[in-house]
């Protein structure tokens, strides 16, 4: 399908849906699904829900409130913690179907007080051949995925979302800071807390695309290939170490595979 018939098609399937509250991060999938069922079905039949919790950082949470300013549609912001979900801290390899679960059971939960018939979310094509078993939970709990069902990929999403304005069309992707723990190594808000010090310390110094892994004393950088030589500079490398060691790394180390999305899954059985 081309590009065009894509965007068609999602239009076809939003236009479909009376109401719908849409899980929203404020990340390039989730914004650019927000707009188009805004522009489908009307701003006030759409309502944005955002959770916030400390695996979520507080810049994504602010940025996701200015996008849904900018869209012109309802937010509600609800507290999640996943990490009192029961198994989710130890860090099991699948984790993200339990957070996902209670995201969109509260999601759900919203709805029926609202009215509204459906709730949707931004999983998309790519989703599919990566290890996501948060898409259980969607299956589980009958969730809309409408960018998955037009045939949408990451990369037709930045397209469009270009062709619509959108000023996360060249956003770098985001998952949330659980996903820099190797499984089974436990995550708590001190862990998370020293990860999100470390990203920020690469996002404030014009990084695009990042990643800090946790790994017990070691921080393994991930960077794209094309900025890997910026961190070669003895004065930028200088204020980085000191940086993440003040954030309570001894051993900061730089991974010359680059970033990579999901690179955490390596480890798990080919089963997974």
């Amino acid at each position: 399908m081309s590009l065009n018939a894509k965007m068609v098609k999602l239009q076809s399937l939003l236009s479909e849906i009376e109401q719908a509250v849409v899980a929203f991060s404020g990340g390039v999938d989730s914004t650019f699904l927000l707009k188009v069922a805004c522009d489908c079905l009307g701003a006030k039949n759409v309502i944005a829900l955002t959770a916030t919790s400390p695996t979520y950082p507080d810049f994504e949470f602010q940025q996701a409130c200015e996008l849904a300013q900018e869209i012109g549609v309802e937010q509600i912001v609800i507290e999640s913690n996943e990490l009192e979900i029961p198994g989710f801290a130890d860090n099991p390899p699948r984790r993200c179907y339990h957070c996902k679960y209670e995201l969109f059971s509260l999601c759900l939960e919203q709805a029926k007080t609202r009215g509204f018939s459906t709730v949707l979310d931004g999983s998309n094509l790519d989703d599919l051949g990566d290890y996501r078993p948060g898409l259980d939970a969607v299956k589980e709990l009958q969730v809309r995925s409408p960018l998955l069902e037009a045939g949408l990929g990451k990369e037709d999403i930045r397209a469009l979302s270009r062709e619509l304005g959108l000023r996360t069309w060249d956003k770098q992707a985001f998952a949330c800071l659980s996903s820099r723990f190797p499984y089974g190594t436990k995550i708590t808000v001190e862990r998370l807390r020293q990860i999100d010090s470390c990203e920020t310390f690469l996002r404030e110094n014009d990084f695009k695309n990042y990643r800090v892994r946790y790994h017990d004393d070691i921080a393994r950088i991930e960077v794209a290939p094309d900025e890997i030589k910026r961190l070669f500079d003895n004065q930028l490398r200088d204020r980085l170490v000191a940086a993440f060691k003040q954030a309570g790394f001894i051993f900061v180390t730089l991974d010359l595979q680059g970033y990579r999305t999901g690179s955490m899954n390596a480890t798990l059985p080919k089963s997974e």
